[in-house]
């Protein structure tokens, strides 16, 4: 099992990483973060507002589903979005350079890390 800290870590090692945090869905707090570039504070509480939004949505829509991921993707860069799995009041938000990314890659790896990681 990896801390925060240590999940993020190995997914900076992913290609065209540019920054990565984790954050408390219910607070749009950040716990931990990797890389920047960008205000990754405020990224954190925007993307805590589209988590919610899907979730709210998925309810209207009687669902019985869970968020696998959420990608998001501009002209030079993706953003991923993934709830952590064993503790749904968190999730992991990623971004990735377009040009030096492989986005089936970066999708596996956060998986295998998201699934890692240990939170207390």
């Amino acid at each position: 099992m990896s801390s925060a800290e240590q999940t993020l870590i190995r997914i900076a090692r992913t290609n065209g990483h540019i920054g990565s945090c984790v954050v408390d869905t219910d607070s749009g707090m950040m716990l931990a973060s990797e890389g920047g570039g960008f205000d990754l504070e405020v990224a954190a509480a925007g993307n805590t507002e589209v988590v919610r939004a899907k979730h709210a949505t998925m309810r209207s829509l009687g669902l019985d589903d869970s968020i696998q991921d959420i990608l998001i993707t501009l002209n030079k860069q993706y953003h991923l979005i993934r709830p952590v799995a064993k503790r749904p009041e968190l999730f992991i938000y990623v971004v990735l350079d377009k040009e030096k990314a492989n986005l089936a890659m970066a999708r596996h790896n956060l998986a295998t890390a998201e699934a890692e990681m240990a939170i207390s």
